[in-house]
């Protein structure tokens, strides 16, 4: 190999200078032209090149570690998370009541998955998906999302018991969690639940379903169906505003309703073609709002006398729906018919639900609450269940 003219080749050439670029040790230059430029191993002061080399592992592994795990737009910082107490429990994870960044918040916990891959990675899955589809939403009757964190050991799980008399000493080894704004009045479900025996005036039930249809408009707006539309996912606000939560089953809607098959949802509000396995779509929302429209009128649960197994036969072959009370205003019966046609293309889009809400007169009372009487007629006499 040739070497430098002019005594250059006495000299020790710096990694990295100006006058020498190198495309790598043993490499060629990666300013070399076609006949090639090599660096001669004599000529390098490999004790420079160790204190350069060692000057860099920190940016350089601290890249590394950016460019393997990207910092997402919607990624909470966790040290400014405290969770308090339990709210409720699920199968896979846990909520709890906490402050992020002073704001008060409800963290739902989902454990990253201990028992076996598969469920791993069906959490994984659900967790991505309700993430990606609850971070860019933003409406008065939606839950605010405020960010999230994926698969991490640093959250600070409070370690006693909770509020609900559990004891809490197994934490996940890694967990995700979704930060989401705190709605203090809790479930709709709860509310009707303490509401059983007085019922709810004409215009409470109208403003409620308002509430919660136009938050399912929107919904269906940006093409998202919530699939699983029930009164144990929407919450209330202290002055009785209703946001729809939980978008763990919520998807994208498929320009192919081919593509969005399967039992998704819960028992008593899911729409026939769901029961059976068929393609859906977003009316399939609609048929559930039918239900929440009837139990709001009713203060009640939807067949609380049936089985599972019987609820499921006798929508799809039977045609059941709850029972509408014979004081209820025809204009509110309507909507619930329509909303829970067997076939979907006959129930109205969620747009023109709110309009016939809005259309319905409330300035004379009725329903469940004759405008002269305290208590609610006598439509439902049976205790409701457990």
């Amino acid at each position: 190999m040739a070497s430098g003219s002019g005594g250059e080749a006495g000299k020790s050439m710096e990694i990295g200078s100006d006058a020498t670029k190198l495309g790598g040790v043993g490499s060629r230059s990666a300013g070399g032209g076609g006949g090639g430029q090599y660096v001669r191993a004599d000529t390098l002061d490999f004790k420079k090149w160790d204190l350069n080399m060692g000057a860099q592992p920190s940016s350089s592994s601290a890249a590394v570690k950016s460019r393997k795990s990207p910092m997402q737009e919607w990624e909470i910082d966790l040290s400014k998370l405290d969770m308090n107490h339990v709210l409720a429990r699920g199968t896979y994870g846990t909520v709890y009541r906490g402050v992020y960044a002073g704001q008060q918040v409800a963290v739902k916990v989902l454990d990253w998955g201990e028992d076996g891959v598969s469920t791993a990675d069906d959490l994984r899955i659900s967790f991505e998906q309700e993430v990606a589809v609850w971070q860019k939403l933003d409406h008065p009757n939606v839950t605010k999302f405020i960010g999230a964190s994926m698969g991490t050991s640093d959250l600070k799980i409070p370690s006693s018991s909770d509020s609900l008399g559990h004891a809490n000493s197994a934490h996940p080894a890694k967990a995700c969690c979704v930060v989401v704004e705190y709605v203090a009045g809790g479930t709709l479900k709860k509310f009707l639940i303490k509401k059983y025996r007085t019922k709810l005036p004409i215009k409470d039930v109208i403003q409620l379903a308002l509430d919660l249809a136009r938050g399912l408009s929107y919904l269906h707006s940006k093409v998202i169906v919530h699939r699983d539309v029930k009164s144990e996912n929407m919450l209330l606000e202290p002055n009785k505003t209703l946001k729809i939560a939980d978008f763990g089953v919520a998807r994208v809607e498929a320009q192919n309703p081919q593509d969005m098959t399967g039992e998704t949802g819960t028992l008593g509000y899911m729409a026939p073609e769901v029961l059976e396995g068929k393609a859906y779509n977003r009316k399939c929302d609609v048929y559930s709002f039918g239900v929440c429209l009837w139990e709001i009128y009713c203060c009640d649960m939807p067949y609380a006398d049936c089985s599972f197994a019987e609820i499921s036969h006798a929508v799809v072959h039977k045609n059941l729906r709850p029972e509408i009370p014979k004081c209820c205003p025809q204009s509110v019966a309507n909507i619930m018919r329509r909303c829970w046609d067997p076939n979907p293309d006959k129930r109205p889009e969620m747009e023109e639900v709110v309009k016939l809400l809005e259309a319905v007169n409330t300035s004379k009372g009725g329903g469940m609450i004759p405008p002269d009487k305290f208590q609610g007629c006598l439509c439902f006499f049976k205790p409701r269940g457990p």
